[in-house]
């Protein structure tokens, strides 16, 4: 195992790259359901988007359940992203540019994407042109395409620079908080 020197401050080795503790692993592990639900909200997405027939209210109300499901599951994980692993590292570099500034930007602009789907959903009336409804459904359409990748940053940057940054301490206690 490559093992790197984290620099003369620490005098830690950390670990080979790829390899996260047990907390950042937990929230890289919870982007796997979150993704498959993504990919399913999407592709329903992209079929109101190429055929008119399927351009329907039901389908938009499908894709309503559909989304509602995936909050409800991105939710808890957002705010433990925020609220514990971007307050953690935001202590080592800050919030006003880099890494941190970027997540929460991409967190604000996927749930504002997907604030906007809902709320047209549930203005809705009981008709609306096939254009109409592929305009709502285009809002999670942007969603799926900034939270795919979000994650992938999180994944490849965010995750292994707190595994870099984070004391054994602080590791054990992000773990804790997040449990």
């Amino acid at each position: 195992m490559a093992m790197q020197q984290l620099g003369c401050m620490s005098g830690m080795m950390i670990k080979e790259a790829g390899e996260l503790c047990p907390g950042l692993e937990q929230l890289k592990k919870e982007h796997i359901p979150l993704t498959q639900q993504m990919e399913d909200f999407f592709e329903l997405t992209q079929v109101i988007e190429g055929n008119d027939k399927a351009a329907t209210i039901e389908t938009l109300q499908q894709l309503y359940k559909q989304v509602t499901s995936f909050v409800t599951e991105l939710e808890p994980h957002s705010e433990r992203e925020e609220g514990i692993v971007f307050e953690m590292v935001a202590k080592y570099i800050g919030r006003e540019n880099g890494p941190i500034v970027v997540m929460e930007y991409e967190h604000n602009q996927a749930k504002e994407n997907l604030k906007q789907f809902m709320a047209k959903v549930e203005q809705m009336g009981e008709t609306a042109t096939p254009n109409e409804i592929r305009s709502i459904a285009n809002h999670a359409a942007t969603a799926y395409f900034i939270l795919s990748e979000h994650f992938m940053k999180e994944e490849n940057v965010l995750f292994p620079l707190a595994e870099q940054l984070l004391s054994s301490q602080e590791k054990q206690e992000l773990t804790k908080k997040l449990n």
